[in-house]
């Protein structure tokens, strides 16, 4: 899809660079009153009525192919992106924390030191020696 919206687009440009140029080529409506008078445009590539066909039929077909051309690259934009216009459009998502049970080896030093123990390390307290009292 993006590689025929590039092909377009060049398309695009090279069409509309040649539209205005035939357009800036063509000779205006007051420019065949001179040529009756023998203003010298017979002496023209085209001749003095001859340009008038050629460049007619050129312009019209790049401003066919221009036009077509836009609209292609028109409704390839709009079906590129599709957003929700609403909110109740668009599905919910619900994230859940995930509770992440790891030993402590994989802890950091710090947390590892600050980790309560499991067991207690502490004799009990049966096992105190009796101090004599003075």
């Amino acid at each position: 899809m993006e590689t025929i919206q590039t092909l377009l687009l060049v398309l695009q440009v090279v069409v509309s660079i040649a539209l205005i140029g035939f357009i800036l080529i063509q000779h205006g409506k007051g420019a065949d009153a001179g040529a009756a008078f023998g203003s010298g445009a017979s002496s023209t590539v085209f001749g003095s009525r001859g340009s008038g066909n050629f460049m007619t039929k050129v312009t019209t077909i790049l401003a066919i192919v221009f036009l077509t051309n836009s609209l292609l690259l028109g409704y390839l934009s709009t079906q590129r992106v599709q957003v929700p216009t609403s909110l109740l459009d668009s599905e919910p998502s619900v994230v859940l924390p995930q509770v992440i049970d790891r030993p402590a080896s994989d802890m950091p030093e710090e947390d590892v030191q600050n980790e309560i123990p499991a067991e207690s390390t502490t004799a009990p307290v049966t096992d105190i020696p009796d101090v004599p009292a003075q």
